[in-house]
């Protein structure tokens, strides 16, 4: 139980880092091995250019909403050393389109986090990302 209020601090923790715009402790939760899976692209950034691309999407929104839709779903491996979350987010943020207008968009992320211990700290080793826009009616 102490393992999985550890992970769910991590998850809580990137909430808190999207609404103040923190690219550099958001990229800090990432391993050094970390891969990312994400719009039919498998890549392994450094950390200077997840802070670089968190600091870009970070700096040209603001976030309304960066909210779960269910109680994120977390397993551990039998030994303990790994571990994995499966979240299913609305994320609403509202941004100036080439006009200067604010537009407000919304999007629906499911995803997959792995996480590794390192000594006794959890890292996200790999994210699987999937996404789909909300539709306005």
């Amino acid at each position: 139980m102490e393992e999985t209020s550890k992970i769910m601090a991590l998850h809580r923790a990137q909430r808190e880092y999207h609404f103040g715009k923190d690219s550099v402790a958001f990229a800090h939760q990432l391993s050094d091995q970390f891969i990312s899976v994400n719009r039919g692209s498998i890549s392994t950034p450094k950390r200077q250019e997840t802070i670089s691309r968190y600091h870009g999407y970070f700096s040209s929104v603001e976030f309304i909403k960066w909210d779960d839709l269910a109680e994120p779903i977390i397993r551990f491996s039998d030994d303990g050393s790994m571990a994995y979350t499966i979240v299913d987010k609305i994320v609403v943020t509202t941004y100036e389109d080439e006009n200067g207008d604010t537009v407000e968009g919304s999007t629906h992320f499911a995803w997959t986090a792995i996480y590794k211990k390192y000594g006794d700290e959890w890292k996200i080793d790999c994210v699987t990302s999937t996404e789909e826009p909300v539709l306005s009616k």
